[in-house]
């Protein structure tokens, strides 16, 4: 059976991916150093690693069935299916380990609808969804860690622990906004019933909401892949793709 999509058509490529056929190479390059290619036991890939890595971009870009997405590269459900298991966890983002003096990070949380009720709870965007703190490059806007899932109905605070993102950063400055109370990051100064702040914290606080709006900024371009409005992955499914989504991110601000 004939695909109708390969990457050997660079055309293909950013509509299904949202990368240029320059930054679609990196990821291939991730992959081949992660071992995607090497020779294994039992029957051969039936498709070229550039076909299968976007076969994998395009099913988190577009959210497509399995049904809808195998024919489009000329295979069957169950080998779309095989090949997504397979080099999803391989394009995970690796944290970043060690920064700057001078770096400044921003951590944030987002829910994402998902429909595994063993990961995802109802939360106040009224679906079942997966709550993910994510760290940023406040300079960059690059995202350094995506924390582990949690329900959706957990607070930001205890989520920042529980995920690990909050071990992640380390001492490293990190901003936050009002929901991150006791947690050691740079927070807003709030205001007591019956008191108004002086102007120098007000001053303060005008300048800390940019910080989180930028956070907010990512997330948005982070679901232009279309699986993180809807996932229909099960167990780590949709920590892989929050992982490979947020490299792909990198990737393409980066150039």
């Amino acid at each position: 059976m004939a695909g109708v999509i390969t990457a050997s058509e660079p055309s293909w490529i950013a509509p299904f991916t949202g990368l240029s056929p320059r930054c679609f190479g990196k990821l291939v390059t991730v992959l081949r150093r992660e071992g995607a290619d090497a020779v294994r036991k039992g029957r051969p890939w039936s498709l070229p690693l550039e076909d299968r890595a976007l076969l994998v971009a395009a099913y988190w870009r577009t959210n497509l069935t399995m049904r809808q997405i195998a024919p489009l590269f000329g295979v069957s459900k169950s080998a779309a299916d095989r090949i997504i298991d397979h080099l999803g966890p391989m394009l995970a983002l690796q944290p970043r380990k060690r920064f700057a003096k001078d770096t400044v990070l921003i951590v944030d949380g987002t829910l994402v609808p998902a429909r595994d009720h063993t990961t995802a709870a109802r939360s106040k965007n009224c679906r079942s969804s997966t709550s993910h703190q994510v760290v940023i490059d406040a300079d960059t806007r690059l995202v350094i860690v995506v924390g582990r899932p949690h329900a959706g109905n957990r607070d930001d605070c205890k989520a920042s622990e529980e995920s690990g993102a909050e071990a992640a950063v380390g001492t490293t400055m990190t901003i936050a906004d009002g929901g991150y109370p006791s947690t050691g990051l740079v927070l807003p100064h709030r205001r007591r019933k019956g008191e108004e702040l002086p102007d120098p914290k007000q001053t303060r606080n005008e300048s800390h909401k940019q910080a989180p709006a930028r956070a907010v900024h990512v997330f948005a371009r982070m679901k232009t892949w279309k699986i993180l409005r809807d996932c229909r992955l099960n167990g780590d499914g949709v920590h892989h793709a929050m992982l490979g989504i947020a490299l792909m991110h990198n990737l393409a601000l980066a150039g």
